[in-house]
């Protein structure tokens, strides 16, 4: 029998990735013992994860003792493959927040104020985007920033203070009315009764879904510049896909890595004045509008260029680059819901002013609601006020055990 001091896993990372600060943190939380290599102290073992990904370089990659591994698993995956018994303490409750990132916690946090008994179910860590954001600068009262690991923890210790039952790495499978209550099955199959439902499930990137892209996703193609940009450090120059605020942003935190910075985007830029007016004035930036995405190309098993095809003109043009960078919008991670709930054109979920959904007692919050600003300040905003709230109270007013 193995020592219960013996690594179980080693884990590939890096000091300045948040997915990698995600794994470590849900490994120490559960006194998990594992082996950490980080890539920038021993570059060697750049050439092991790309020996593991057939050329690929995601991290984290995670492997473990039977030798198999994965590539930025999701907690849940984590809970799964190191034997973690993930269960809800009780089947029945006042009030169930599915996702754990600042407006679920925001609305745990007013939920226990107010005598309400509620749980946070997260599939993945507990703090969402946020959490894995390496710093934040425009959340009030911290003047000089803070990292979204450390202001995570300030959410999950002040809801711990009062109570809130969190429960992380495990899924939601669907929400379901029952007779006045709502349902929430989980992944695991255990089934949650409550008089409410707070759905604060967040948003993630769209992807292109053109040729290419699928195979050569971590092997030149990303969606987090924070994550992937440190790779291309001398880079002669990277491509990013789309032309709101986030490719924009994106692309200046690029520009600190690469020589040069191309932006391709399908329509003319949507991002702000501020933005435009400092990437344009960029020597570092090359900007095209108007153009289709049609291949990302691949050489050897590592991206190579991107294919595009002018919408004026029609005609097709290639650009070679050492990677691409895709940040064309964000879709709502709402798919366990029925289409009995009411959605945007964009599949967001329309709410009324009290945040409640079509479905009677199932509310939104956060950047799966429709019409929400995607911006921490507003998410915290959200599920502040919402256990306050009559129509959400109301339903939450007898703890079932």
């Amino acid at each position: 029998m193995s020592s219960p001091d013996q690594p179980i896993l080693t884990v590939y990372g890096a000091a300045w990735c948040p997915h990698c600060k995600r794994v470590k943190n849900f490994l120490s939380a559960h006194r998990v013992v594992y082996d950490r290599i980080d890539i920038d102290e021993h570059p060697e073992a750049i050439d092991k994860v790309k020996e593991l990904q057939n050329g690929g370089q995601i991290i984290p990659t995670v492997v473990y003792r039977d030798g198999t591994f994965e590539v930025n698993p999701s907690d849940e995956e984590l809970a799964r493959r190191i034997g973690l018994d993930v269960e809800a303490d009780r089947s029945a409750y006042d009030l169930v927040i599915v996702g754990g990132g600042p407006a679920g916690l925001a609305a745990a946090i007013y939920a226990a104020r107010e005598g309400i008994d509620a749980i946070v179910v997260d599939a993945s860590a507990l703090g969402g985007q946020a959490g894995i954001s390496d710093r934040i600068d425009n959340y009030p009262g911290f003047p000089d920033g803070i990292s979204g690991a450390e202001l995570t923890e300030r959410f999950v210790a002040q809801a711990e203070r009062y109570g809130v039952e969190l429960l992380s790495a495990v899924s939601v499978s669907s929400v379901e009315p029952d007779h006045g209550d709502l349902v929430t099955t989980l992944a695991s199959g255990q089934k949650l009764t409550s008089h409410a439902v707070i759905v604060a499930t967040g948003s993630t990137y769209r992807r292109l879904d053109v040729p290419g892209e699928t195979e050569l996703i971590g092997a030149g193609v990303h969606f987090c510049a924070t994550c992937d940009g440190p790779f291309y450090k001398g880079a002669d120059e990277v491509v990013v896909i789309g032309g709101g605020n986030s490719a924009l942003e994106e692309g200046l935190h690029l520009s600190e890595f690469a020589d040069h910075v191309r932006v391709l985007s399908h329509s003319d830029l949507s991002a702000s004045p501020l933005l435009q007016e400092r990437v344009r004035s960029d020597p570092q930036f090359v900007i095209d509008t108007g153009v289709d995405i049609i291949e990302l190309e691949g050489e050897k098993g590592r991206f190579a260029a991107v294919v595009t095809r002018d919408r004026a003109t029609g005609a097709t043009h290639r650009y070679p680059a050492a990677a691409a960078f895709v940040f064309i919008g964000l879709k709502p991670n709402n798919a366990f819901l029925s289409q009995s709930v009411t959605r945007d054109a964009a599949g967001f979920l329309l709410t009324s002013a009290t945040m409640e959904t079509s479905v009677p007692g199932l509310f939104a919050a956060g950047d799966v609601r429709s019409g929400s600003t995607k911006q921490l300040g507003s998410a915290v905003g959200d599920g502040s006020p919402l256990c306050s709230w009559p129509a959400a109270t109301s339903r939450s007013i007898t703890t079932k055990r």
